[in-house]
C-alpha cells in the first residue's frame, strides 16, 4: 500500500522537556489508523506538529510525496491535512451552513471588492459554495438544520458538523482528535459507523487519537502507541492491543 503520510524521526522539546522523540509513522492511502497512549504521552503534540501548530526540532513530514515539515498551518491545510479537535471548535454564532462554507474557502476565492460590491464573480462563487456545502450537509444528515446556529445543535450533531467542515477543505488526510470524547455508548456506536462511512464515501485516509478501546479495536486497522513521547508499539490493531508492554503501560494489568 502506497504511503500517504510518511513521518520520520519527528521530535520537539519544550523548555528542556522532550515532548516527542523519534516519532515514526507510515500510513497508507485510505487506511484507518489509530494513535493511542496514556494522557500526556504526546499524541496531541504529534497532531500539532503534523498541522503546523508547532515546528519540529527534528524529523520530516512527507504528505503524498510533498515535504510539509515546518510549513504554516494554512499551507499544510492547502496541501491536504484537515483536523478536528477534542473540544469541538465550531463557529458557534454562525449557521450550520456557514460553518461548512468556512472550510470551502480553501478552494474558492474572490476579491474584497467583488465581495463588497456583490459583483457577478462573488455571486457565482457564493452559489457554488452554497451548493457544495448543502451536499455535504445532506451526506451528514444535517441539511434540515442548515439555518440553525451551530451552538444549537445537539452534541453528536456538532461532531458531525465539525467533520463535515473539515472535509469541505477536500483533505487527503483527516486527523480526528478524540472524536468520541463526551459521547455515550449509543453515540459512540453511531460515530464508529460515521467514521467508516467517511473513509469509504470520500476514499479518505484517517488518523485518529482515541481513548475508547472499543472504538479503536472496532475500526482501526493499525495502531501506534505513544508513551512518554516515544513509540512503544506499532503494527496491526490486534497485535498491538495484546502486546504485554502496551497492556502494562496503557491498558492496565
Amino acid at each position: 500500500m502506497a504511503a500517504l503520510l510518511d513521518v520520520k524521526n519527528l521530535g520537539i522539546s519544550f523548555g528542556g522537556l522532550r515532548a516527542v522523540n523519534g516519532f515514526d509513522i507510515s500510513i497508507g492511502k485510505e487506511e484507518l489508523y489509530g494513535l493511542i497512549g496514556p494522557n500526556g504521552a504526546g499524541k496531541t503534540t504529534v497532531f500539532n506538529l503534523l498541522t503546523g501548530v508547532y515546528k519540529p526540532d527534528t524529523g520530516k513530514v512527507i504528505l503524498d510525496g510533498q515535504d510539509i515539515t515546518g510549513k504554516k498551518t494554512i499551507d499544510i491545510s492547502k496541501a491536504g491535512i484537515a483536523r478536528t479537535f477534542q473540544n469541538i471548535r465550531l463557529f458557534s454564532k454562525l449557521s450550520v451552513l456557514d460553518n461548512v462554507k468556512v472550510g470551502l474557502h480553501n478552494k474558492h476565492h474572490y476579491s474584497t471588492v467583488e465581495g463588497i460590491l456583490r459583483l457577478p464573480g462573488y455571486r457565482k462563487i457564493e452559489k457554488e459554495m452554497n451548493e457544495q456545502a448543502m451536499e455535504l450537509l445532506e451526506v451528514f444528515g444535517l441539511a434540515d438544520h442548515a439555518d440553525y446556529l451551530a451552538s444549537n445543535l445537539p452534541y453528536g450533531q456538532q461532531r458531525r458538523l465539525e467533520i463535515a467542515r473539515a472535509l469541505a477543505t477536500e483533505p487527503k488526510l483527516l486527523l480526528l482528535d478524540e472524536p468520541a470524547a463526551g459521547m455515550n455508548p449509543n453515540e459512540t456506536g453511531e460515530l464508529m459507523e460515521m467514521i467508516q462511512f467517511v473513509r469509504e464515501k470520500f476514499h479518505m485516509t484517517i488518523l485518529l487519537i482515541e481513548h475508547d478501546m472499543k472504538l479503536v479495536g472496532g475500526i482501526c486497522e493499525k495502531l501506534t502507541v505513544l508513551n512518554f513521547g516515544e513509540v512503544l508499539a506499532q503494527g496491526d490493531t490486534s497485535s498491538v492491543l495484546n502486546d504485554p508492554q502496551v497492556i502494562t503501560a496503557y491498558l492496565g494489568e
